[in-house]
């Protein structure tokens, strides 16, 4: 009879950096990272908190600004802003940007290819102004 792997399971890549901003959206003001342990799901030591705040910030998702002898972290965006951050890393990291591009905007829904479309024709207007 096998036995159950008391090993716990590893999160998925990005798994924490989501939950650790999800908890940052939920404040109305900026946070300690003492504040996001807390509201977390899992039984996380507050140095692995800290390693993933300063990754986020790394990766310009989050802020901080000191406050007295430590920091409070905010979201850099709101939810739209950070999906569309990691949508341009996504493209930073491939070497042909049209061909992903080009993938992306045939694989899309009717209406969302409209509403891209849409999106791009008012750019195109705010930025002749």
């Amino acid at each position: 009879m096998a036995r159950p792997d008391p090993r716990p399971q590893r999160r998925a890549q990005g798994e924490l950096e989501t939950q650790v901003l999800t908890v940052l959206h939920t404040a109305d003001v900026p946070v300690t990272a003492a504040w996001v342990q807390e509201r977390l799901d899992a039984d996380l030591a507050y140095t692995t908190v800290m390693t993933v705040l300063i990754r986020l910030l790394e990766k310009q998702a989050v802020t901080r600004v000191r406050e007295g002898r430590s920091f409070v972290w905010s979201p850099a965006a709101d939810e739209a802003g950070l999906a569309a951050l990691k949508m341009h890393k996504v493209l930073d990291r491939e070497r042909d940007r049209k061909a992903v591009l080009a993938s992306f905007i045939t694989a899309l829904p009717k209406g969302d290819e409209q509403l891209l479309r849409d999106l791009l024709d008012q750019a195109a207007d705010e930025s002749a102004d």
